[in-house]
């Protein structure tokens, strides 16, 4: 059996009901002619024909694997956070339970005293649901501890993580679905996927007493990519920081099956989705210490993917079993994109250690594009490679080293949005 993990459950069938049908990938056999992009609008200077070459140059390839392509999925396939349209949903409409034994510190083994004690005094007890959609102190203290990572006061929320395979932020979102059953979560996703995608770009909405995004799109350009290289003969894989039911649902808009969509996955627990979290390569569940984030995405591509079991997940490997192409937007995808062979595609959001790493171009893999809605305007300083870009497992800012240990050297902004 191919090692490539396969993950076929009655979630499948919810998806294809919630998101639509999708065409399945053709099996992997010489294409008649390679297959060509379609979308040229978007693209900066020459990164379609360099994408071009690199489908070009697999899609005649033959043997037991084909090439993998692995995507990043908010801000990278989208325009936008899933996870962030996802928690506005359940806060507007009161999806969120409460704690075991209304005890917030059961919600995230890395949530504080201070965030524990503000979200007891916001929050009612007693309760089945909690009713974030009319009590606003609740709805803004659980958003502010989501969003900021602090509480309303100010106060951290969230320590003792290891800041290269952990975000607890992200996390606590998929820990806060805890007590709803896989498919009712895929129809909160569902319901708020609805709603961003007819909402007017740049539309707002009510959350507690904030104003947060309200809209979502899909990124045409990425849609042709994925659409191209499935024609080509590439296995095409979303991992991503969101949870997963959540991913599940979005990732079929590109059509890309929940078996080939990784997010945060909770443990069950009696038929229903727990607190505590899967593990990966050394790290079992429930520890709560590993997720797809930066580290943590490359062992999940490894062990997922690849078939890679126990600590060997969490390496770099050989690079007969890596990705051909990666594409990312964020800090938190440097790892796996750096493991690419062929390309690495980064969206320009301005976040510092990617943008180093890419700037830098030290083996002539990485292209830079900037963000096809919306993109950032040039950047009027420097990245601080050399000093700061890089954050370390305890959270030291530190400079970004290339493979060999030599510092990168501080970037200036070249691709950016007008």
């Amino acid at each position: 059996m191919n090692p490539r993990f396969r993950r076929i459950t009655a979630t499948a069938a919810t998806v294809l009901a919630l998101a639509g049908p999708v065409t399945a990938a053709p099996a992997h056999a010489k294409p008649a002619k390679c297959p060509t992009l379609k979308v040229s609008e978007g693209w900066y200077g020459d990164n379609r024909a360099r994408l071009q070459e690199l489908i070009d140059a697999h899609c005649a390839d033959r043997g037991a694997d084909r090439p993998v392509a692995v995507f990043d999925w908010d801000n990278t396939v989208i325009k936008n956070d899933v996870g962030d349209a996802t928690m506005y949903w359940l806060l507007r409409n009161s999806r969120i339970r409460p704690p075991v034994n209304d005890d917030w510190t059961t919600t995230s083994r890395y949530l504080t005293p201070d965030a524990a004690a503000a979200l007891r005094d916001a929050c009612p007890t007693g309760v089945r649901t909690l009713p974030t959609a009319t009590d606003t102190r609740c709805a803004d203290e659980i958003l502010s501890v989501y969003a900021e990572g602090a509480t309303t006061t100010g106060s951290e929320a969230f320590a003792g993580f290891d800041h290269r395979r952990m975000e607890p932020q992200y996390a606590w979102l998929a820990q806060l679905l805890r007590g709803w059953t896989t498919r009712q979560v895929e129809s909160f996703a569902a319901a708020a996927r609805a709603e961003s995608l007819a909402a007017p770009i740049g539309a707002t909405q009510q959350v507690g007493t904030g104003d947060v995004t309200a809209w979502v799109r899909y990124y045409e350009q990425q849609r042709d990519l994925v659409r191209t290289l499935r024609a080509a003969g590439f296995d095409i894989w979303i991992v991503s920081a969101s949870p997963e039911p959540v991913v599940d649902v979005w990732a079929r808009g590109v059509g890309i099956a929940p078996s080939h969509a990784i997010g945060i996955r909770n443990t069950i627990e009696h038929g229903r989705l727990g607190a505590r979290l899967k593990g990966c390569g050394g790290v079992r569940d429930g520890e709560d210490s590993m997720i797809t984030y930066i580290d943590g995405k490359r062992c999940w591509i490894n062990q997922e993917i690849f078939g890679v079991r126990g600590p060997a997940a969490e390496r770099v490997q050989p690079a007969s079993r890596r990705q051909v192409f990666a594409a990312g937007d964020s800090d938190t995808d440097i790892s796996f994109l750096r493991d690419a062979t062929g390309l690495r595609l980064v969206l320009n959001r301005n976040k510092n250690e990617l943008m180093c790493r890419a700037y830098d171009n030290s083996d002539g893999r990485w292209i830079v594009n900037p963000m096809f809605i919306e993109p950032k305007k040039e950047r009027t300083s420097p990245y601080p490679c050399a000093t700061t870009a890089y954050t370390a497992a305890d959270g030291t800012a530190e400079p970004v080293r290339r493979a060999d240990g030599s510092v990168v050297p501080d970037q200036w902004d070249s691709v950016f949005g007008s």
